[in-house]
């Protein structure tokens, strides 16, 4: 059966492999479950927004699964899905302070009418995949675009995972700076979890993300019970601060019962959310997903080598998904679903069909059910950021395909590289190469080179920036 529906043979592959690509997918991302509910409460801003923290993990997870099924069973490729980071920021920080006094004169919560902007910002990426456009958009990026996506998102991931881990930390005066303090215990479990995947996979062993991750988790059990019975090494700074002693908790049991999704369940606010004052929120919701998920396509598709003729087939169906998941996810109580660029550690473990996707899925449905693990593994990224570093040196691999010798090509392949991991945003990078194309085109003498889209998106992009985003951060 899945032979015929997914075509393993044909894209060189097995269900084993398959099934090991969607659970180191599943792993990569599982943070999603322990983050969104954080954020979308307020507690990881010491806020409370009135939305319930475990309905928003049960949300989370349902229209993660859904999103991500329909990713594998109508698209077929090995593409996860689950509520977008930043989105979910946004959402928390800008829109629901923006919401406040519509939802006041409404006598509803904000949380209520951001739900209902999300839902429309859903039925609006629906609407522009039906019609194909969005399909016209991936299609128009030119190669040496599509290429820089991809790199830039392995920086991009690479960066998130040293940063989690703590190696590379904020720093006033240069932005970031290197971890001086090696002898961290979670730049030890980071480093081990990073050489131990790195061999396995140099050696070609099945599954190394995974076996990297085992390990990683098994050291961080191992310090965490034996530290504390060393007098000298509990009271140091650096161990007591550190992310082992103040977030890793060891999962007191395998099972637990699933939230109830009731508190939030179509609780969102349809006619609040239409108010002149929430319209420019749903259009940069629908700007944010657009992009993000159009980069994630193409560079996880490159990654995979899905792409054929500078296009990715059944591009329609992949983005369907994303818009499916945004209104189911809506009418749950979560907020933007995208494509994950996680999704790239199941492509390099050797997932090619939607099977990998379909496992990542399953997982996510009974992922509620496994919370104590799931929150164990997920709740520490020194654990989870080896792979996400060593997915990013593989998708590094596609600078070789930019056109470097032509500076038309070039400029905003670079301003793409660089402008996703800087601007850690994979729309506001994509942006930057997709404004900064058209116009180096056109004044270097090189019209035939862009087609009417390009142009139309480079001043939607610019308009969208200095009318909407300026104004709402």
């Amino acid at each position: 059966m899945f032979e015929r529906w997914f075509r393993l043979k044909e894209n060189g592959t097995t269900v084993r492999v398959e099934l090991f690509a969607g659970l180191a997918t599943f792993l990569t991302m599982a943070y999603i479950i322990v983050v969104q509910p954080a954020v979308l409460s307020g507690r990881m801003f010491g806020l409370d927004t009135g939305m319930d923290f475990g309905a928003v993990t049960t949300a989370t997870c349902l229209s993660a699964a859904l999103a991500s099924a329909v990713m594998a069973l109508y698209a077929r490729y090995p593409i996860a899905q689950a509520p977008g980071m930043g989105e979910n920021f946004f959402f928390v920080l800008t829109t629901l302070p923006a919401a406040a006094a519509v939802a006041a004169a409404r006598g509803v919560a904000p949380w209520q009418v951001g739900l209902g902007v999300v839902f429309y910002s859903g039925v609006l990426f629906l609407l522009l995949t039906l019609t194909g456009i969005r399909e016209r958009i991936l299609d128009a990026v030119s190669p040496s675009l599509k290429s820089a996506i991809a790199a830039g998102i392995g920086i991009f991931v690479a960066f998130i995972g040293l940063q989690n881990a703590g190696v590379i930390l904020k720093h006033p005066g240069t932005a970031v700076t290197l971890n001086p303090h090696f002898n961290s215990p979670d730049l030890l479990v980071f480093f081990f979890g990073l050489l131990l995947t790195a061999v396995l996979h140099a050696r070609r062993v099945p599954g190394s993300l995974l076996w990297g991750m085992a390990g990683s988790t098994l050291l961080a059990i191992a310090l965490r019970t034996a530290l504390p019975q060393v007098p000298e090494l509990a009271e140091a700074a650096i161990v007591k601060e550190s992310l082992l002693m103040t977030r890793f908790t060891i999962a007191d049991a395998v099972v637990s019962r699933a939230p109830s999704v009731a508190p939030l369940a179509f609780q969102m606010d349809l006619v609040g959310a239409l108010d002149v004052a929430m319209l420019p929120f749903i259009l940069i919701f629908l700007f944010m997903v657009l992009f993000d998920t159009v980069g994630t396509l193409i560079g996880v598709g490159q990654q995979a080598g899905l792409l054929r003729d500078n296009k990715l087939p059944r591009a329609q169906q992949a983005m369907l998904s994303d818009a499916v998941g945004t209104v189911a996810g809506a009418c749950l109580g979560t907020s933007t679903v995208t494509s994950f660029i996680e999704s790239a550690a199941g492509v390099e473990q050797g997932g090619r069909t939607g099977l990998t996707s379909l496992t990542t899925a399953g997982l996510f449905l009974f992922a509620p059910f496994f919370s104590p693990v799931i929150a164990m593994v997920g709740s520490y990224p020194p654990i989870v950021a080896p792979a996400l570093v060593l997915v990013g040196a593989m998708m590094m691999h596609s600078v070789t395909r930019i056109a470097w010798d032509d500076p038309s090509e070039a400029t905003p392949a670079f301003l793409t590289l660089v402008g996703i991991p800087l601007s850690y945003s994979i729309a506001d990078g994509l942006a930057l190469g997709l404004i900064s194309y058209p116009i180096i085109k056109l004044l270097s003498g090189r019209r035939r080179d862009v087609n009417l889209l390009m142009v139309i998106l480079a001043v939607l992009l610019i308009a969208y920036f200095v009318l909407l985003r300026s104004r709402v951060g």
